[in-house]
């Protein structure tokens, strides 16, 4: 009984233990941009150069632009291109890489032309399809889909062939059909590695867009920020700037949270053998 209680405490103070620094990242993450807002506030309060307003300044800008139709339709446009090419992406991504990782003699074909495409910067990839397919929003769309579908890509083939194949001989055991085969063992036993290539399409997918509004569009936050720059509109161009920040950090923040709601059970598989 008593090495019962004592393994009991034993845990609860490992739990414990674990919670801490857990909390104190949330608390440092939420801290460090509200000192740095701060320090940028009391820098920049007597600032007399033209090309770094006080911060006061690009707020209340901030502020009287998302009192203006115009404002929050760059910023649908904006959000609404980043939320669909994410999605395109990401399905064609896990799509394909999953039937690349099952079938190896597909991958050996194709596997030089992915890492090829991968090796191109995807900002360069903007000016093409705007010479090919010219200004409008489905280039846009194109140009960020492709360039974020990679990352998933290759996290999807990588993360379908390192699936342990002890699952594969036991799906074979019980007579799984092959649908059946991906959608309960290989995806999930995949997602670990599919998900942290999709997150790094996310944020491909944010920079794309930004360079997407900013060659020959004129709706977006992007376009709307380098118009402002070229108009020597300074202030709503760090309105911009700060505003393209927030909307980067908040997809992120989402996207984490998705991601462990995901990986649930993996999460606490882990916990459980650190406990171990």
């Amino acid at each position: 009984m008593s090495a019962l209680t004592g393994r009991v405490s034993t845990r609860a103070l490992r739990r414990r233990t674990a919670r801490a620094p857990r909390g104190m990242l949330v608390a440092i993450e939420v801290l460090v941009p509200l000192l740095l807002l701060a320090a940028w506030w009391i820098g920049s309060a007597r600032s007399t150069n033209a090309f770094l307003p006080p911060l006061q300044t690009i707020l209340q800008r901030l502020g009287q632009m998302a009192q203006t139709p115009v404002f929050w339709t760059n910023v649908g446009s904006s959000v609404g291109n980043l939320a669909l090419s994410f999605a395109l992406a990401s399905a064609i991504g896990v799509g394909i890489g999953t039937v690349f990782g099952l079938v190896r003699p597909i991958a050996w074909f194709v596997d030089p032309v992915v890492h090829f495409f991968r090796a191109i910067p995807p900002v360069a990839l903007v000016p093409i399809f705007v010479a090919l397919l010219g200004f409008g929003n489905e280039t846009r769309i194109l140009s960020i889909t492709l360039a974020a579908l990679f990352p998933t890509l290759i996290a999807t083939i990588d993360g379908v062939r390192s699936v342990d194949p002890v699952l594969g001989m036991v799906t074979r055991v019980y007579r799984f059909q092959w649908p059946t085969r991906v959608a309960l063992v290989v995806l999930p036993a995949a997602s670990p590695r599919i998900l942290s290539g999709m997150q790094v399409s996310l944020m491909t997918a944010f920079i794309v867009m930004i360079a997407s509004e900013m060659l020959g569009s004129s709706t977006g936050l992007g376009a709307a920020t380098l118009l402002a720059q070229q108009s020597f509109a300074i202030a709503d161009m760090w309105a911009g700037i700060l505003l393209l920040g927030v909307i980067g950090y908040a997809a992120s923040a989402l996207f984490g949270l998705f991601r462990k709601w995901i990986l649930r059970w993996y999460i606490a598989a882990q916990q459980i053998g650190r406990e171990l």
